[in-house]
């Protein structure tokens, strides 16, 4: 893929530590094949922990964009400005809490160039609060037949592993204001836009979970938000009336359930127990 680039696209909100803000960025810097461009969406007024790091951070680095949004206004919002900023052949989503993983943009790069897709996931590894020692995979379908037949009920990429063509997501009108499901509609709409996608098996972010990821998908006026998901996948052509009523009874149920149901659900539905194994210590065998 000579000529074409990576754009990293990276929110941040007063919300994430600093600290967890400061190993993402290492992990970033790790990567064997460097990214082209990074660029930081400040979603709001930030701590001045934050405002020093992120002065250091792109003080040395000439590839550093910030955007810089003055106030809270949520993913949907702060992606889409970063997408528009942004100047890359190929975007790499990352949130600001998470690892990734040292070969993590160069496989998937890799993977895109080899297959001519549009859009690369991939698999990650969820921990609580030590990222050395993860405690759920979760996966997706691998091929493009199968992730559309997923798009049909649930988001079937990880967005913080989704590396993309810029283009086309641009070309459909990148990502809604919506707060928790922007990039289920994002993908939705690239997919029925003529994207080919594909995931890859291999877990490459480490994915900061817990209770707070718990209590996003629970928050309040998430039932609107399903309500209107499911209004949009008709009029992508992706459901019909039937699906998105069954879809709506399915989603809004799981958005209702008490935390510790939701974390049962979450845990039996969504992701997979791993042993208690160093990430990265050995293959993909040896820890799933």
């Amino acid at each position: 893929m000579t000529g074409e680039t990576v754009s990293v696209l990276l929110p941040v909100h007063a919300g994430v530590a600093a600290g967890a803000l400061g190993s993402a960025l290492e992990s970033l810097d790790a990567q064997t094949r460097p990214a082209d461009e990074v660029v930081i969406v400040e979603d709001g007024p930030l701590t001045p922990a934050h405002d020093a790091l992120l002065d250091r951070y792109a003080a040395s680095r000439a590839h550093v964009v910030r955007v810089a949004l003055a106030t809270n206004q949520g993913a949907g919002v702060a992606n889409q400005a970063g997408l528009a900023a942004a100047t890359g052949t190929w975007i790499a989503k990352m949130d600001a809490d998470d690892l990734l993983l040292p070969h993590r943009l160069e496989t998937q790069l890799r993977a895109l160039h080899r297959t001519g897709a549009d859009l690369c996931g991939a698999a990650m590894w969820e921990f609580d609060t030590d990222p050395g020692h993860p405690t759920r995979l979760r996966a997706n379908p691998a091929g493009h037949d199968a992730i559309t037949r997923r798009m049909r009920f649930n988001n079937p990429v990880n967005h913080p592993t989704a590396v993309y063509r810029r283009s086309l997501a641009l070309e459909v009108g990148g990502y809604p204001s919506m707060r928790y499901m922007q990039d289920y509609d994002l993908f939705a709409r690239m997919l029925a836009g003529g994207a080919r996608m594909m995931n890859l098996a291999e877990p490459l972010v480490l994915f900061r979970a817990g209770d707070g990821m718990l209590r996003r998908r629970s928050a309040r006026g998430y039932l609107a938000l399903e309500r209107q998901l499911q209004r949009n996948l008709r009029s992508y052509g992706l459901v019909g009336r039937g699906r998105a009523t069954l879809n709506l009874a399915i989603r809004g149920a799981f958005r209702v359930l008490p935390r510790w149901g939701l974390s049962r659900a979450y845990a039996r539905f969504l992701s997979t127990p791993v042993p208690d194994v160093e990430a990265g210590s050995g293959t993909t065998a040896e820890v799933g």
